[in-house]
């Protein structure tokens, strides 16, 4: 970048022989350019030794994530005289190996025990036994031989397994349990899931232990979607991360950034590769030297126009092993990306996974604010408060929490902000695991910093006090007000033993349900999951909304899990009816994948109006690392659609904030839509421009727009449909983007055709 910035400084001007005056202002200016370059470069590189110091410390057989230092315990203490043997350190070893992906070994062990120990020992590791067949049916067959529809629920054809041992053993782990233990739901949901990857199901699952009905597919007419990652060129296996689906080299064509939990896990740079496919620019791009980040978000904090990424460290862990910094990485514009967090200012080691980015203080840049995993029970290592950050406009920012009366001490998974009383200032949600909710109302702002009081009780979200996580705003019911989704994180057991109570009609605790919470318009909201459809048992990790059948009303991805490896359920969709109620379209729509699931977004890869699904797959563990999924919509109907990017000019340049209101007639009947321009759910970000369905609409009647900040209204009329449109502030009109239409191909099409 400093290499271009010189070379335009002392280029000949057009005009003649001399220095413009603008050239010769910055003439004076080069040391100082120098200086920052070489700040950002040094604050860079010790970055990137702290995260390694860490990742070195992180090896310690405390850390509750590192099954490796462990598992290296666990033969220290095997070698000891007299303990060869022991059946305590033998079962905890087999269970961490799953826990590091050596499935072989874990079930050598077992086998040994069962040939070595009694009964009543047995039914101390049989469950375990069970899981670790599992895990080696999985290896062999969805990960080392993964196909388009590996580990679909329900799962038939190229799903089924082709090396059956693994499930084959399972079930016989399983049947003996059942036996015994016939209540064991979480053993009963394991089985039928086992013989599902026979193709056995429901025909040869024993009576008494069938679950009916888990083949059934959903009597709504939706177009199954097909996993086109791998053929794409978007081959990654990781652990829990994070993802963005973004324009970053503003090329007119969306990428995809991923992040892994691990502070050895790189992040990935897949560019679009304008033919159907993209490109791993991982390494060109600077950001595979990068690592760690269980979650990752864009924002342009320096109004430049260029898309930076903002990364979450250090989330769930304790003992002190998640006081983690973030990074802000800098979009250099030359296909680059630069560390440049402690340059800005933002340098903290706290545990953090949620992070929302808006224009608090309507000075037209972007803040921050990040929610903090903290608990005040006396230990110091935990006390972990939340963080306002406040932009400066020079590329720093400052830290105003406890001014700003938002320093909340919570367990925070997820936090997202709107306007959710059109005072025309954002506010903030904030979702924990400690069962507390904070809706926080920005009252303005006392010079630079905003300040928040908390309405929360007044607002009659208090009433569920389980622990959530997945949050965000959105007006699922286009009444022109912003809603809020929490989606509770509450478990006493492996999740497989609630998906089976659900599936049999059994009393289900209250756990792991959606919360749908309707905005009354009078700064109070009303929970509609259950007339809504939404009281369903989903254990949301990763999630986020966008509309797959662009009838202009948002629908819903849930990536589900949690760290146990008996917490094999699908991930789930619903579909949105006309904003009354949703339905489940998981199976129909062929996107139940069985693993863990994390970052999730939906965009129009293609360029055709079409909302393709990317997330980012794998749980917690190195055993528990899968393949990341693009889940390609085939077309639901004829609606059409509109997109738009829009760019501020006394707003903050992206955008963010700003409130769309798109009117047209449907079949005769006037309707609108409302989005807010942001990155959509929890742990993954869709785009920022806004992508939306007009159902029949031929024309868009008009689109009016409310620039953040400043308040101002523009509108613009007769808009054509299926069209890709640029605003920006203050224009008097709307600029239409030529994009071509793409289709997807795999790469060994694509070099077929390049031979030929």
């Amino acid at each position: 970048m400093l290499i271009n910035i010189l070379s335009w400084v002392t280029a000949r001007p057009i005009s003649g022989s001399s220095l413009t005056q603008i050239q010769k202002r910055l003439l004076f200016l080069i040391p100082a350019i120098i200086l920052v370059s070489s700040c950002c470069e040094s604050s860079e590189q010790k970055m990137i030794d702290i995260i390694s110091d860490l990742n070195k410390k992180d090896y310690n057989s405390r850390n509750p994530f590192c099954p490796e230092a462990r598992v290296a315990q666990c033969d220290s203490l095997l070698k000891v005289p007299g303990r060869e043997n022991d059946f305590y350190i033998l079962n905890t070893k087999a269970k961490l190996l799953l826990e590091t992906g050596d499935e072989k070994q874990a079930v050598a062990i077992y086998e040994k025990m069962v040939t070595g120990n009694d009964s009543s020992k047995r039914d101390l590791f049989e469950p375990d036994m069970g899981l670790a067949y599992m895990r080696l049916g999985e290896r062999t067959n969805c990960m080392l031989n993964h196909n388009r529809m590996s580990c679909t629920y329900p799962i038939r054809d190229n799903a089924i397994h082709v090396n059956q041992t693994g499930s084959r053993d399972a079930i016989a782990v399983y049947e003996s349990i059942l036996k015994k233990h016939p209540s064991d739901l979480e053993s009963r949901w394991m089985l039928n899931i086992a013989y599902m990857t026979l193709g056995h199901y429901p025909d040869s699952v024993p009576k008494p232990f069938l679950i009916p009905g888990l083949n059934n597919t959903d009597s709504a007419k939706i177009k199954p979607f097909t996993d086109m990652a791998a053929d794409v060129g978007i081959k990654l296996n990781s652990r829990a991360g994070g993802a963005i689906a973004e324009d970053f080299n503003n090329d007119g064509y969306l990428d995809i950034v991923t992040s892994g939990t691990e502070l050895d896990d790189h992040m990935h740079y897949f560019q679009n590769n304008l033919d159907g496919t993209f490109i791993d620019r991982s390494e060109a791009s600077g950001l595979l030297k990068f690592t760690g980040g269980l979650n990752i978000q864009q924002t342009d904090y320096n109004n430049d126009g260029r898309m930076d990424i903002f990364v979450l460290r250090g989330a769930w862990k304790k003992n002190g092993f998640g006081n983690q910094p973030p990074s802000l990485l800098r979009n250099n514009g030359d296909g680059t990306f630069t560390d440049v967090t402690i340059a800005a200012g933002l340098l903290f080691y706290h545990p953090t996974q949620a992070a929302v980015w808006a224009d608090f203080n309507s000075d037209g840049w972007l803040d921050v604010f990040v929610g903090a995993e903290g608990f005040n029970n006396g230990d110091s290592v935990n006390v972990h408060r939340s963080m306002l950050y406040v932009n400066n406009h020079n590329g720093t920012f400052t830290e105003f929490s406890h001014k700003a009366h938002c320093d909340v001490m919570s367990y925070v998974k997820g936090v997202t902000s709107a306007d959710f009383n059109h005072d025309g200032l954002p506010d903030i949600f904030i979702s924990t695991m400690d069962g507390r909710k904070y809706l926080l109302k920005n009252k303005g702002s006392k010079g630079n910093i905003p300040d928040f009081e908390d309405v929360t009780k007044q607002s009659g979200i208090l009433a569920n006090t389980n622990s959530t996580f997945t949050t965000w705003f959105f007006d699922y019911d286009n009444d022109g007000w912003q809603d809020i989704l929490i989606a509770d994180y509450k478990f006493e057991a492996p999740l497989g033993y609630y998906s089976a109570a659900e599936a049999l009609g059994k009393p289900v605790p209250n756990a792991g349900g959606i919360y749908l919470y309707k905005n009354n318009h009078n700064g109070t909201f009303t929970d509609v999951s259950k007339q809504t459809g939404l009281d369903k048992v989903v254990f949301s990790m990763g999630a986020n909304f966008g509309d797959i059948d662009n009838d202009g009303f948002p629908d819903l991805y849930f990536g589900t899990g949690n760290p146990d490896f008996g917490s094999l359920i699908p991930n789930k969709m619903f579909r949105n009816v006309d904003g009354r109620r949703f339905e489940d379209i998981t199976s129909i729509s062929r996107t139940g994948n069985l693993q863990k699931g994390h970052g999730v977004a939906f965009a129009d890869f293609r360029n055709c109006g079409l909302q393709d699904i990317f997330i980012e797959m794998g749980g917690a563990y190195a055993g528990d690392a899968y393949t990341s999924a693009l889940y390609a919509n085939p077309g639901q109907n004829d609606n059409n659609w509109i997109s738009i990017k829009a760019e501020g000019t006394k707003c903050n340049k992206a955008a963010i904030g700003s409130q769309l209101k798109i009117t047209f007639n449907d079949k005769g009947v006037k309707r609108s839509v409302y989005r807010d321009l942001n990155s959509g759910g929890s742990f993954g970000s869709s785009p920022i421009q806004a992508e939306i369905g007009v159902g029949h609409a031929n024309i868009v009647n008009e689109l009016e727009i409310i620039w953040v900040g400043s308040r101002t209204v523009q509108r613009f009329h007769n808009l054509k449909v299926n069209q890709f449109y640029r605003i920006a502030e203050g224009s008097q009109k709307v600029t239409p983007i030529q994009l071509k239409k793409l289709s997807y191909h795999s790469m060994a099409e694509m070099k077929m055709a390049m031979k030929m």
